[in-house]
């Protein structure tokens, strides 16, 4: 298969994300997925995430859902500490600083599993995300991802720091052990491996083989407005080669796009979501935002395929298997099941988005889908998960190599 430059890019566009994830839509409302739809429950799943929503920010001053939520836990002790650390840096070097904490720290924010737990200096111990979050940002201000040679004195990430990370002192870091396991732990790593690569190998993104060069390209080729949207195409252009093993077309690695069989064979079947890629745009777009450099039209991103928002569709009965049988399985993120289960979760999110908009008397450009993730779908996924099963494991298994979910 091959297709043209432009319409190869459509596949990196969130209005294709929205796209197939109707077609799928569409499908099960006529039975031809693994799912039913219940729209009936629609409403009071918008009262439910509204209910969340107001009790985690009763002023409805909602902040994005971004990796920056994961590092308030704990009395905000390691985000102090990086502000401490930040605190006399001009506004573009924090901005710099931001996005080289901000981008390996998402990339190795996948599902950590039900054992793990990070025991931070300020005593909490935590897991999942959150405990994901707290390491990686004391990783990253212990100099882990930096030049070991010669030590700056400035935390930051660069290409031969990422190379020089061993499995050994990754998992010092992270507190891996037999007693503490951490799933996924070689594909984390790969993927940081694989920012290495990509900050040498594309010097028109990053000529100091730096993250927060990105803030730089941004500025400079987006100089009169930036949109949410070319954030997302200058994270999947300059980003893109990190994810392993994914389908490529025309000689360009796809990322989280996925052959949907249902549709046939040809280009019309793949189908995107672009996850991680999405949730590191949400997380630069914070970081830019909390140097003064504006991003407008945020609310043209989609929702978040991943379990969280997913558990709430199928944990609220929102959509239900048409074989329950089929949740005991374990599920390749390539198959039918799991593309289905997204792309349904990518579509009802929006349609949620739209409910608790009108419920709230906000247009979506006041409360913006990235709101309604972190207020929100997210957490109301969660809460619905222990509801279910205490150790707050999705309700469809996914064998994950932590490069998607």
């Amino acid at each position: 298969m091959s297709v043209d430059a432009k319409t190869l890019e459509t596949l990196f566009l969130p209005k294709t994300i929205r796209a197939q994830a109707q077609r799928i839509y569409n499908a099960a409302l006529a039975g031809a997925t693994h799912f039913d739809i219940h729209e009936d429950k629609l409403e009071a799943t918008a009262d439910y995430v509204l209910e969340i929503i107001k009790q985690n920010y009763p002023s409805l001053e909602v902040p994005y859902h971004s990796r920056w939520r994961h590092y308030e836990v704990g009395n905000r002790f390691q985000l102090n500490s990086y502000f401490a650390t930040t605190e006399s840096f001009f506004p573009i070097e924090k901005a710099k600083t931001g996005l080289d904490l901000i981008i390996p720290s998402v990339l190795v924010d996948a599902g950590a599993g039900e054992h793990w737990k990070y025991k931070s200096a300020n005593t909490v111990t935590i897991g999942r995300s959150e405990g994901l979050g707290l390491a990686s940002m004391d990783a990253f201000l212990a100099g882990a991802f930096s030049d070991p040679s010669p030590q700056t004195g400035r935390p930051n990430t660069c290409a031969a720091g990422l190379k020089a990370l061993s499995s050994t002192a990754f998992k010092e870091f992270f507190q891996v052990s037999d007693e503490n396991p951490l799933a996924g732990v070689e594909g984390r790593l790969t993927l940081l491996w694989n920012l290495a690569e990509t900050l040498e190998s594309k010097p028109e993104f990053f000529p100091n083989q730096r993250p927060g060069d990105l803030v730089d390209y941004l500025l400079n080729t987006y100089d009169d407005e930036i949109h949410a949207v070319d954030v997302l195409t200058t994270v999947l252009q300059a980003l893109g080669d990190l994810w392993p093993g994914r389908l490529t077309l025309n000689d360009r690695n796809l990322g989280d796009t996925w052959a949907y069989q249902p549709f046939g064979e040809g280009f019309d079947a793949l189908v995107p979501f672009h996850k991680l890629s999405q949730w590191i745009t949400y997380s630069v777009i914070e970081t830019l935002e909390m140097s003064e450099i504006t991003v407008t039209h945020v609310e043209q991103l989609t929702g978040l395929a991943e379990y969280r928002n997913g558990g709430l569709m199928l944990d609220s009965g929102l959509i239900r298997l048409r074989n329950p049988a089929l949740a005991e399985n374990m599920w390749l993120p390539a198959s039918e099941i799991i593309i289905e289960w997204r792309a349904l979760t990518i579509h009802l999110l929006d349609k949620l988005a739209a409910l608790i908009c009108q419920k709230l008397g906000k247009t979506e450009e006041e409360f913006p889908l990235a709101k309604v993730l972190e207020g929100g779908t997210w957490a109301a996924g969660r809460a619905l998960a222990k509801l279910r099963d205490a150790n707050m494991n999705p309700p469809l298994n996914i064998v994950s190599d932590g490069t998607v979910f």
